[in-house]
């Protein structure tokens, strides 16, 4: 009997090769990427029954690569294993092209049953993040649409798909520091004191497409 196929993408080698041996003996992984512009490469020619993408891919983040993926290959199934825990992440990438949201605090079964249920035609969503309707997100005023600069909603985009202040820096060619000062001057320009509030902007802005 075939073994269902599965594709992995995540920048961390240990942790693929964890989830390689985690997935082996059920499932034949028939490719890896490190990046999400890797992961649109090497992916379509493969056609996996599966993907597991996380978020924070370097190059081309987990969010845009996992869009454009289903886009390419709407057959696969995509679980997004990631570190964010925000239920509007989830939502987002939901509500869009994801099939299954696991966090990588859950454990190794929960990987196994959550590919099943995929298999399955079903969705699974882990137990330990609460999703919220996206019809409860706050409405944005007139005034925020107006007021970020481009540069702020580079910092605002990178921040949201989960990147570092570090990482943000690196990608802009940006010092830590500068994008930290763009980042709160966002939320003291918009009186916001969460980043949680910062996360729902970016997704009124469509900086994360909710559909």
């Amino acid at each position: 009997m075939r073994k269902p196929s599965v594709f992995l993408a995540d920048d961390h080698a240990m942790l693929v090769d964890a989830f390689r041996r985690l997935l082996e003996p059920e499932f034949n992984i028939v490719g890896t990427a490190s990046d999400g512009m890797e992961l649109l490469q090497a992916a379509p020619k493969l056609r996996p029954d599966l993907a597991v993408i996380d978020l924070g891919l370097p190059l081309l983040s987990g969010v845009h690569a996992g869009r454009e993926l289903k886009r390419l290959l709407p057959q696969t199934k995509i679980l997004v294993v990631t570190v964010s825990e925000d239920s509007a992440v989830a939502d987002a990438v939901l509500s869009e092209w994801a099939s299954g949201y696991l966090l990588k605090k859950c454990s190794g079964s929960e990987l196994v049953k959550a590919l099943r249920e995929l298999l399955m035609g079903r969705s699974y969503v882990t137990t330990m993040i609460s999703r919220k309707s996206p019809d409860n997100l706050p409405r944005p005023q007139a005034h925020e649409r107006k007021s970020l600069t481009p540069r702020q909603r580079q910092v605002l985009q990178l921040l949201a798909e989960g990147r570092t202040m570090k990482e943000a820096a690196y990608l802009l060619n940006l010092t830590a520091r500068t994008v930290a000062f763009h980042k709160y001057k966002i939320m003291a320009g918009l009186g916001m004191h969460s980043n949680s509030e910062l996360l729902k902007l970016a997704i009124r802005e469509n900086l994360i497409p909710m559909a």
